[in-house]
C-alpha cells in the first residue's frame, strides 16, 4: 500500500502542455524525459501494482517494450479509478492510458486509440451447474436473473439493450467483487471479459465461467478490442506506437509478451482502432 501511495503521489504532477501541430511533438519530450506516465486502474490482469509494488499487467508490459523500441527507457505508472482515465489523460495527469481499455465510438470522441492489442468476448460467472442456464444477456433477460457486472464495464450497456433495467444491475467494482456476490447467492450471474472471468473462477469451488459468446450491438455479434489511448492531436506518437505493435504482432513477440497474464491465441486480432471507431 505504502509502495501504491507513492507512485499515486508521484504521479499526481502534471505533464507540460503538448503543442498537437503536425501530428504533435509528445514523443520529442517523452525521448527528452526518458519516461512515460502511464494512466492505470489497478485490474487485473491489465494494469495494475503487484503485491511487491511492482507495475505489471498486459499493457504495463507491452508499453515497456514499445516505448523503449521509441527511445523512452521507462514507464512510470499513475494508479486512478478506471472512470478517471479518460479525464486525467485529458488533464495531463499522465501521458497515455494503458489499461486495456475498450475501443467504442463514444470513447474515441473523447481519444486517439492506438490498434487494438488484444480482442475479448464476454463471459459470466454463474454458480456451479449453472443452474439458471445462462449463456447470453438475452437469456439473462428472459429467466429475470439477477445481474451483476463491474464499474464502468461496457456489459452494462449490453445487457441493457438485451432489455436488462438498468436500474437493477448490482454494480460492483471488479470481478473478485462479482465473483463474491455469486457465491453468496446476492445475485445469479455477474458479466465480465472472459478472461478476466475465466482467472477469477479457478478457485472457487462454488462457482464457474460460462463459455464465452459475443454481445449483440444492433443485432449482430460484436468483439471488443483493447487499446492504449492518446490526447487527441498526438498522432505522430500514435502512429509511431502501431508501427512497433505491429512488428510485435507479425513476430509472434506480443502473444509471448500477453501470454502470461491468461490471454490465448484466440484473443489476439487484426482489428483497427478505425473499425471499433466505427469509421
Amino acid at each position: 500500500m505504502a509502495a501504491l501511495g507513492a507512485l499515486g503521489a508521484a504521479g499526481c504532477s502534471r505533464v507540460a502542455t503538448a503543442s498537437t501541430a503536425d501530428g504533435g511533438d509528445l514523443l520529442d519530450r517523452l525521448r527528452a524525459a526518458g519516461v512515460v506516465r502511464l494512466g492505470i486502474a489497478g485490474e487485473i490482469p491489465f494494469g495494475y501494482i503487484d503485491k511487491d509494488g511492482r507495475l505489471t499487467g498486459e499493457a504495463p508490459e507491452l508499453a515497456e517494450v514499445i516505448f523503449k523500441r521509441l527511445g523512452v527507457d521507462a514507464v512510470q505508472p499513475v494508479p486512478t479509478e478506471f472512470g478517471s482515465l479518460i479525464p486525467g489523460l485529458k488533464s495531463q495527469q499522465f501521458d497515455v492510458v494503458a489499461a486495456g481499455m475498450y475501443v467504442n465510438p463514444e470513447r474515441c470522441e473523447q481519444v486517439l486509440f492506438a490498434d487494438p492489442d488484444y480482442q475479448m468476448l464476454d463471459a459470466f460467472i454463474v454458480r456451479e451447474g449453472n443452474p439458471k442456464g445462462l449463456h447470453g444477456y438475452r437469456d439473462v433477460v428472459e429467466k429475470k436473473a439477477r445481474f451483476a457486472t463491474g464499474t464502468g464495464y461496457a456489459e452494462i450497456q449490453y445487457a441493457v439493450d438485451a432489455g436488462y433495467e438498468e436500474g437493477d444491475i448490482l454494480i460492483v467494482p471488479d470481478q473478485v467483487a462479482g465473483l463474491n456476490a455469486v457465491e453468496a447467492g446476492r445475485v445469479d450471474v455477474f458479466a465480465g471479459t472472459a478472461l478476466t472471468v475465466r482467472e477469477v473462477v479457478k478457485k472457487s469451488r462454488k462457482a464457474e465461467s460460462t463459455r464465452p459468446f459475443a454481445p449483440l450491438v444492433d443485432g449482430r455479434p460484436h468483439v471488443d478490442g483493447g487499446a492504449f489511448a492518446f490526447r487527441p492531436g498526438e498522432t505522430r506518437l500514435r502512429d509511431a506506437f502501431n508501427t512497433e505493435l505491429r512488428k510485435l504482432r507479425k513476430s509472434g513477440e506480443l502473444f509471448r509478451i500477453l501470454e502470461p497474464f491468461g490471454f490465448t491465441k484466440a484473443e489476439m486480432t487484426d482489428l483497427t482502432a478505425k473499425e471499433l471507431c466505427g469509421g
